[in-house]
């Protein structure tokens, strides 16, 4: 067994995970990471480049560029045109991200799940009552996005956003083991709420990015602001319409996108949990 492999198996073990990705001052750890990724000095840059991809799967192959000012300019990259097909069935709400499928089916009532056995409602998420009255009894499906992937996020189909709601909150890890340890830990963590009105039938589809432990920011291209702690609770009107596949930003890092959607939606036969799942592929079926 390499090297590599050995300090990879030490890293997956649970409660070294836990401890190394949780148990540290997890907002002081994410100002630092916000500071350091975007430092331009070449030999920071490449060695740190260098260390992320020997410890994870990144491959810069389908990159508009390969050479990168700093490591948050190749966390933040754009693909080459054509690298993500868009399913252009009018039907089809495709995956805003590249994501692996977590938890995900009928929301019940407005109760879900973050993992098995570990659930949450829309109105812990929302922080209001009413605000998931659109997704009552609908369909959700959780991507979370690794540190080695494409970190923007695009429209899932032919869309207007009409807000923004920016919640604040902690920055627990959102990986498979702190989700089975921290109970409603999306409802915990920073996220956004951007509620969008597809053009061509009208119904609500929410995404939720939720921040977490080295995420620094959240931008998206119709604010004039990056979405992070200085903008806590803050619910932002705007008037943005995308086509589908359309980019609409991405996180400075990575983390997660909720994808929340109205009773009479179902899954697609791709959506299972544990499915890399890439931009463009479908998501659901409309009704």
């Amino acid at each position: 067994m390499t090297l590599r492999s050995q300090l990879r198996r030490v890293f997956e073990q649970e409660d070294i995970n836990f401890l190394l990705t949780n148990r540290i001052p997890r907002r002081l750890a994410t100002q630092f990471m916000g500071w350091f990724s975007q430092i331009e000095q070449p030999l920071v840059r490449d060695i740190s480049i260098a260390l992320w991809r020997y410890f994870s799967d990144l491959d810069l192959a389908d990159a508009r560029r390969t050479k990168f000012r700093s490591v948050h300019d190749c966390f933040t990259r754009e693909l080459k045109d054509g690298a993500r097909p868009i399913d252009d069935d009018p039907h089809i709400l495709v995956s805003p991200c590249d994501a692996v499928v977590g938890a995900s089916g009928a929301i019940a009532e407005t109760r879900l799940f973050q993992i098995k056995g570990f659930p949450y409602t829309l109105e812990d998420l929302f922080c209001a009552d009413g605000a998931g009255d659109a997704h009552h009894n609908g369909r959700y499906v959780t991507l979370r996005l690794t540190s080695s992937m494409y970190h923007r996020f695009h429209a899932p189909h032919d869309c207007h956003v009409d807000q923004v709601s920016y919640i604040s909150g902690d920055t627990w890890n959102v990986n498979p083991i702190a989700l089975r340890r921290i109970e409603k830990l999306f409802c915990k963590n920073e996220r956004a709420l951007l509620r969008t009105e597809l053009l061509a039938s009208g119904h609500v589809v929410t995404l939720v990015p939720v921040a977490a432990i080295l995420v620094a920011g959240i931008r998206l291209h119709f604010l004039d602001v990056p979405l992070d702690a200085r903008h806590r609770g803050k619910v932002m009107r705007c008037d943005a319409t995308f086509r589908k596949g359309e980019e609409m930003g991405w996180f400075q890092h990575g983390s997660t996108i909720l994808v929340f959607a109205p009773d009479g939606f179902s899954l697609c036969d791709n959506v299972r949990e544990g499915a890399t799942i890439r931009m463009g592929q479908p998501l659901m079926r409309l009704p």
